[in-house]
């Protein structure tokens, strides 16, 4: 049984920071890509950002400058550190990884940047 568990979500204000973090198991985490979306009431999930199992990654126009992914292979965790964040980062925020077999998706966690 794969797990995705995503922590780190929270209430912030405008240029504040938060990390999250999403601990996988059940498969083989350095293998695979990771990648963080977020989702805001009434519109579409959009990508972040993604790590490859090299440690490349791409960010979003919308995040670069601003949020960082990262993975750390040792403990099956990828995080997204986000700094200077702005209302319109609020949203649900959820870890995904593609496999050969299927997708896998966190359950997702709440950012909230509000005065």
């Amino acid at each position: 049984q794969v797990q995705l568990v995503e922590s780190g979500g929270g209430l912030v204000q405008p240029g504040g920071s938060l990390r999250l973090s999403c601990t996988v198991s059940g498969i083989v985490f350095s293998a695979y890509r990771w990648a963080w979306y977020r989702q805001a009431p009434g519109k579409q999930r959009e990508l972040v950002a993604t790590i490859n199992s090299d440690g490349y990654t791409n960010d979003a126009d919308s995040v670069k400058g601003r949020f960082t992914i990262s993975r750390e292979n040792a403990k099956n965790t990828v995080y997204l550190q986000m700094n200077s964040l702005k209302p319109e980062d609020t949203g649900v925020y959820y870890c995904y990884g593609p496999t050969m077999m299927t997708a896998y998706w966190g359950q997702g966690t709440q950012v909230t940047v509000s005065s």
